[in-house]
């Protein structure tokens, strides 16, 4: 049992939060905070129980060297906003600088120290980087869970250095992955996307849980060719055929269900495309490239989802984000919002599925949960250890 905040007594003392503020930037502006309200939970309750909060994060990929495109300079401002509250920011996450303002940090209050991943000691797991950042805080509290899956310092380094436990966002994530793990029958798993070898653990791990597996995305058609099945010009790893081969292998060994497309949207090409067209079975012509799911394939896979009480999406059903690709992603994810309302567990996670989610316009009611972790969540789902997680383990 990992300990939370429940555990803890955090009245008058300072709080390293390691959040997950890895948000999209566009000329330096947020373009969708939804990590930034995800982590809205804990930080409030930890002001609300008069700890002096300090919050740290990864951006994007600076290399281990200062790059103001990934500063969390918009992040602490954007907090600031949606906490209503003052939000101090520090240029750096290790130094004297830091060291002075965390110590000058009064409860009730917040500090957003400079994006973890300027420091070469974030990613090595160096210990001197993690004592660092520990000589800030008295106690510690993990939330970033996409990033657990990292052995970097912030996820394992800190967590032995002080008393530590789960934020609210980690236990969230940690409940509703669990459900799909040991699930309300029937399971339906739902993926898209491009390459089956990010799903083939997931997969793998799933045959013998789920009742159906729907695989829909470029990641079908190397599926389908290995059945047999005409793919034209769509997407094709020669390097995932032995990937492939064994899904279909092991899916033949097991219970499980696996349903590929029969039918597909198809086009001459994905930009400004002279040709569309809807094909009358699993076949596409030569000429053509599958962009989307067909009709009948939509149905098929909208029926089994209705029919099922929890509900893992992984992925979108084709190149969603043009609007005339699109129609079979948003059949797909309406049909898990309908089985929500319907008493289902629905678990949404992956990062074009959450751009999905805002560019279909759902609201966080429309499903039981959707992770703010891809990688992370997919290596709970394989039934991975998370290096983050088991670091608070260890600890507690």
């Amino acid at each position: 049992m990992l300990k939370n905040l429940d555990s803890i007594d955090v009245r008058g003392k300072k709080v390293l939060v390691r959040c997950d503020f890895n948000v999209p930037l566009k000329d330096g502006k947020i373009t969708d905070d939804t990590r930034i309200t995800e982590a809205l939970p804990t930080i409030r309750e930890l002001l609300s129980k008069e700890a002096a909060v300090i919050l740290i994060s990864h951006l994007g990929r600076p290399g281990g060297e200062v790059d103001s495109r990934f500063s969390l300079a918009p992040v602490a401002e954007r907090l600031g906003q949606v906490l209503d509250t003052k939000v101090d920011f520090c240029g750096e996450a290790a130094g004297e600088m830091a060291k002075r303002m965390a110590a000058a940090l009064q409860p009730g209050s917040v500090l957003v120290l400079e994006n973890l991943r300027f420091y070469p000691g974030e990613k090595n797991n160096d210990e001197e980087f993690s004592r660092a950042l520990a000589s800030f805080a008295d106690i510690f509290v993990q939330d970033a869970f996409g990033t657990v899956h990292r052995q970097h310092a912030s996820m394992t380094g800190v967590p032995g250095l002080l008393e530590s436990a789960a934020g609210r966002l980690l236990e969230k994530e940690i409940k509703y992955l669990s459900m799909a793990l040991d699930p309300q029958k029937p399971l339906v798993v739902c993926l898209g996307g491009a390459k089956i070898e990010t799903k083939l653990g997931l997969i793998e791990n799933m045959l013998d849980r789920a009742d159906s597996i729907l695989i829909g995305g470029a990641m079908a058609y190397t599926l389908l060719k290995e059945t047999g099945a005409e793919i034209g010009n769509s997407l094709y790893d020669e390097n995932e055929k032995t990937t492939a081969e064994n899904i279909l292998k092991k899916v033949k060994e097991s219970n499980c269900e696996l349903i590929l497309p029969v039918d597909h949207i198809v086009a001459d090409r994905i930009e400004n495309p002279e040709k569309i067209e809807q094909t009358s079975d699993i076949n596409i012509p030569s000429s053509l490239a599958g962009v989307d799911i067909g009709r009948k394939t939509a149905k098929i896979f909208e029926d089994k989802i209705l029919g099922a009480k929890t509900v893992v999406l992984n992925g979108p059903m084709g190149v969603f984000e043009q609007k005339k690709f699109s129609e079979g992603s948003k059949t797909v994810f309406s049909a898990v919002a309908k089985a929500t309302q319907k008493g289902a567990v629905t678990i949404l996670g992956g990062g074009d599925t959450v751009s999905a989610v805002n560019t279909f316009k759902f609201g966080k009611k429309d499903f039981s949960h959707v992770s703010t972790g891809g990688g992370a969540s997919l290596k709970f789902l394989e039934g991975g250890q998370l290096p983050g997680i088991e670091a608070l383990k260890e600890r507690a």
